[in-house]
């Protein structure tokens, strides 16, 4: 789990990876939470948008690390898919809503329990994030400290 994570965009992974150190600021207009595994949950966020298994998209190595200073102490940036970020970016309130009551119950299956609203809150900021980045042909990062 993590402590702090915040979910931004930014034009390539160099300008990405700029902000390892200090974490995003408003300038990629980052959406900030905290207190879940984010690489596993994107990956099961991209299999309950898209159908794709957890186990194929583990096996494309989703998702794709930018930088990892955890063995130094230090955060984690890794990049969203196209899929998932094309995926939020299409999504209806009531699509994230079921793919957030499906991930609520994933998550109580292995001892974690989640806030309906908080949930439903993430995804729809999140999808409104990936939006943006889509008009701006950003990527869309995720920073984990």
């Amino acid at each position: 789990m993590s402590g702090i994570i915040k979910f931004f965009s930014a034009p390539d992974d160099a300008s990405a990876a700029s902000i390892v150190d200090s974490g995003p600021d408003s300038a990629f207009g980052s959406l900030t939470c905290g207190n879940f595994d984010a690489s596993e949950a994107v990956i099961e966020w991209e299999s309950l948008l898209t159908g794709q298994s957890f186990e194929a998209l583990v096996a494309s190595d989703e998702p794709h690390t930018v930088v990892d200073l955890g063995e130094e102490g230090g955060p984690l940036l890794f990049v969203v898919s196209a899929a998932l970020q094309g995926a939020l970016a299409g999504a209806s309130a009531a699509r994230l809503g079921e793919v957030g009551g499906l991930w609520i119950e994933e998550r109580a299956a292995e001892g974690e329990a989640f806030d309906p609203e908080m949930v439903e809150e993430l995804l729809g900021d999140l999808a409104d994030l990936a939006r943006t980045a889509e008009v701006r042909s950003h990527a869309l990062y995720c920073w984990m400290a």
